[in-house]
């Protein structure tokens, strides 16, 4: 599968929202112990860098360079190169093992024989993902257009992992419910365009010389938001598929 993060992993340092410190209490609060805890597909370290005030050594794993070398750095925190298939950590080593708006790109069935190696007794797993956006009203009707209308066809298949949260994924653990949880930012409006140009849909968009789709939106967003300098409410529901190994 195409790796759509291997280039750009400053804009995504830039633009990306950040998880709420709640997300990160909660998985340590589950977790069978406070020792080790590994993030796959990690990124440029969102969430590893908020496990890391609960855990003594936390260890941030992608297979894009240019990712690592964006992350987030800070104590108890370690980051390598490496697919979520083959992960660089002792047998039964890891007490919870996240991956977060990731785990749609790994081949699953060798991520979980993984996270069985790896895995402590009792060892939480959890796949985290961020669903679609909600604006202001006066915004979110011509975005939801724009999204399953106009982008929504230059979407890689497994975005639809993404929009159901999860909830078509194979999980065979012994799985629990999380507490809701939501992502929320004000943002400006070059801050939101700029999130809008991490997206794997607006980067294949534009190789196929679609890039008027994109631009068409950004204008009437422009309008429809003023002053480009008014932070604007943005919020994305989380997703989770937690379990015990």
């Amino acid at each position: 599968m195409r790796n759509w993060f291997e280039q750009g992993g400053s804009d995504y340092a830039r633009f990306r929202p950040e998880y709420p410190a709640q997300l990160a209490a909660y998985l340590a609060s589950v977790a069978p112990d406070a020792g080790l805890a590994v993030d796959v597909g990690c990124g440029n370290g969102q969430l590893t860098q908020l496990l890391a005030a609960h855990f003594g050594q936390v260890v941030g794993l992608d297979p894009s360079a240019d990712q690592i070398a964006n992350a987030t750095t800070g104590d108890h925190l370690s980051y390598q190169c490496a697919p979520a298939e083959r992960l660089p950590l002792a047998d039964h080593s890891v007490g919870l093992i996240t991956a977060a708006q990731a785990a749609h790109w790994f081949d699953l069935p060798a991520f979980y024989s993984e996270v069985r190696r790896v895995g402590a007794p009792r060892a939480v797993l959890a796949l985290i993902s961020y669903g679609v956006l909600d604006l202001d009203a006066a915004l979110n009707e011509r975005f939801q257009r724009f999204y399953w209308q106009e982008i929504g066809p230059y979407w890689p298949p497994a975005r639809k992992l993404v929009d159901s949260g999860y909830a078509t994924l194979d999980f065979p653990f012994e799985e629990f419910q999380a507490p809701p949880m939501h992502i929320r930012v004000a943002w400006r409006l070059p801050e939101f365009l700029g999130y809008l140009q991490t997206w794997s849909a607006v980067r294949s968009a534009r190789e196929a010389g679609r890039e008027d789709i994109v631009t068409r939106f950004a204008d009437d967003l422009a309008l429809l938001w003023g002053d480009e300098q008014t932070p604007r409410s943005v919020t994305w529901p989380i997703n989770m598929r937690i379990g015990r190994l």
